[in-house]
């Protein structure tokens, strides 16, 4: 074959293989179609939460008060003396029922199960997990179950904005931000806190902070905020009243108080697996488990109603200052116990509220001991504490709790105590109560965002200079000696250039190409441009690896010549996976090689 009659096809293959043109973030178009699609999640997810906030109400009256009516009540006031320990454990056998006999995938507290069908399910969720989640949920928090709702509407949200996805043509990635975007507009939806509700997307479940996934998160979570207003009361869930400019004694003071409860939130993680692992003991099918959980919230109850469950009202007079001394004490134990027991028995359930108890509960429980702001100061900060310690989202904690109370003095102090417990939560446990559960299932994921280096670094920061190059009219038995004596570049690299009169790039020969190539009967008269290949994939000196390693995927080759983009027949560099490596070596030196400036 010619040479020069292939050069002409080269260059028309190289310019139709443009250069990736470079700037801050990967966005295109495309970001204005999920945007709209997003609106229409952020609507859908908030009726989805309106529909779940009612029906919670709707089986409360029923279960507690035997009434059918949608007017807010709780557990707290009924009048059933010992008989309430049935209620939660009838609720908890349908819940085991529809696990057994509808989809295991509704059992847990919500977040584990999004996170694994991001990670594992390409961000598919199936129709009957959309219905039964919320339903379950319903049931369990209804009957009394000591949980909360957000965990349900973010896996029902996210179930949503997956389906909903799942009718256009749309990648994995794609269908993540929208599976993302329900769960934050549920969010929302439930709590009125925009803002955190996109935190917690960006903490928990996008593993990622780019611009296509972020937009349409936001507009869907802001959707839902204006779709509250017309569904719910708008406004502060837990009004209360403002705290003064802080001072730098309440400021250490809540270095302290997220200190301790850093700790506290890892015992509360190792407390509810710990229940997990008695249940995993009992010679019973997992239908019945929940049941046996529900049995120790019903005893519970009895002793201190308020454990029953959502307890917004609960957490809205810890945060007003309004329980305090032994009472604080026993609703801390109690709630912490019942809600563990429940949530290892496998029953269906959110973790968010009980964490919220459970914080403000240990922070009114220490403000005794601190000579500085009040009772409801240190229960606010108790609360974000471990919402930060536990879930290991510090950014969101801080937000949602100042938008839970509109009390945007108090952002030094959330801060502080915020960012305290999650240290301490990070030092002292390898998973948080929520990744512990995939840890449990085989599954690793790492909760550090950082630039990916394979973006950071250019093709011509690491290609190689040094081209393993032959003319294209070598035979193919010269090369073989050439590479069986060892010479130079051509014996390290599984691939040779091959370059025209001119020295312009005319193809590619690859160590299988030679070896298929010696076994033709026509072998010792065969040229290296005969044996390799003419249509050429190549890279430009200014690409990212990302892209260029992203050819090498797309067309399963292994080695890229790089060119010039100006002039593509000019060979400037030779991009191997040796090469690529080297950009990922180098972000391990620099977080290992420790030296003096």
């Amino acid at each position: 074959m010619p040479v020069h009659s292939n050069l002409t096809d080269h260059a028309a293959s190289a310019h139709s293989d443009a250069p990736v043109r470079l700037g801050d973030f990967s966005l295109g178009p495309r970001v204005i179609r999920l945007s709209a699609m997003a609106v229409v999640i952020g609507a859908i997810s908030s009726l989805v939460a309106y529909a779940l906030l009612w029906l919670i109400t709707v089986i409360t009256n029923l279960a507690f008060y035997q009434r059918w009516s949608s007017l807010p009540a709780t557990p707290q006031g009924h009048h059933l003396g010992w008989w309430v320990v049935a209620v939660p454990v009838v609720g908890a056998l349908i819940i085991g029922l529809m696990a057994r006999f509808g989809s295991e995938k509704i059992r847990g507290h919500g977040i584990p199960e999004a996170l694994e069908a991001i990670l594992l399910g390409r961000s598919f969720i199936q129709w009957k997990v959309a219905l039964l989640k919320p339903l379950s949920s319903a049931i369990s928090i209804g009957t009394g179950g000591p949980f909360g709702a957000e965990g349900p509407i973010i896996m029902t949200g996210g179930a949503f904005g997956s389906l909903f996805a799942q009718r256009f043509h749309l990648s994995s990635a794609e269908r993540k931000t929208l599976l993302v975007a329900g769960a934050a507009a549920g969010m929302t939806a439930i709590f009125a806190t925009p803002v955190a509700a996109v935190l917690l997307a960006v903490e928990l479940l996008l593993f990622e902070w780019k611009p296509r996934s972020f937009i349409p998160v936001t507009v869907a979570a802001s959707t839902a905020a204006v779709a509250r207003g017309f569904l719910l009361e708008s406004g502060p869930i837990f009004p209360v009243v403002p705290h003064e400019t802080m001072s730098g004694a309440v400021i250490a003071c809540a270095a302290a108080v997220g200190v301790l409860v850093g700790f506290g939130a890892g015992l509360l993680t190792v407390l509810v697996y710990g229940f997990e692992d008695l249940f995993q003991k009992l010679p019973l099918h997992w239908m019945w488990w929940p049941a046996i959980g529900a049995l120790v919230v019903g005893i519970g109850g009895v002793f201190e109603p308020r454990v029953l469950g959502v307890g917004y009202e609960s957490i809205h007079s810890l945060l007003r200052g309004e329980i305090v001394g032994t009472a604080v004490l026993g609703l801390l134990l109690a709630k912490a116990l019942v809600w563990s027991a429940a949530l290892g028995s496998g029953t269906s359930g959110g973790v968010l509220a009980p964490l919220l108890i459970i914080g403000s509960s240990l922070g009114a429980a220490l403000a005794p001991w601190i000579h500085a702001g009040d009772d409801s100061l240190w229960a606010l900060v108790g609360m974000a504490a471990m919402m930060s310690g536990s879930m290991r989202c510090p950014f969101t904690a801080i937000i949602f709790a100042a938008e839970l109370t509109y009390d945007y003095h108090l952002l030094p102090a959330l801060m502080v105590g915020s960012v305290a417990s999650f240290g301490v939560n990070a030092l002292l446990m390898k998973r948080s109560i929520l990744t512990q559960k995939l840890s449990r299932r085989g599954q690793h994921i790492t909760c550090e965002y950082s630039i990916d280096p394979f973006e950071f670094s250019r093709v011509q920061d690491v290609m190689d200079r040094d081209v393993p190059s032959i003319p294209a009219y070598l035979t193919l038995a010269t090369y073989a000696e050439c590479i069986s004596r060892g010479e130079d570049v051509l014996a390290r690299r599984q691939a040779a250039l091959l370059l025209d009169d001119q020295r312009q790039l005319a193809g590619i020969i690859t160590r299988g190409d030679l070896i298929r190539a010696l076994q033709q009967p026509q072998a010792a008269t065969m040229t290296v441009m005969e044996a390799g290949s003419t249509e050429l994939v190549v890279t430009y000196p200014e690409e990212p690896l990302h892209t260029a390693l992203a050819k090498m995927l797309d067309h399963e080759i292994g080695r890229l010549p790089v060119v010039n983009p100006a002039a593509p027949s000019q060979v400037l560099g030779y991009l191997g996976r040796t090469a690529i490596l080297s950009a990922r070596m180098r972000l391990h030196h620099e977080e290992t090689v420790r030296q003096k400036g």
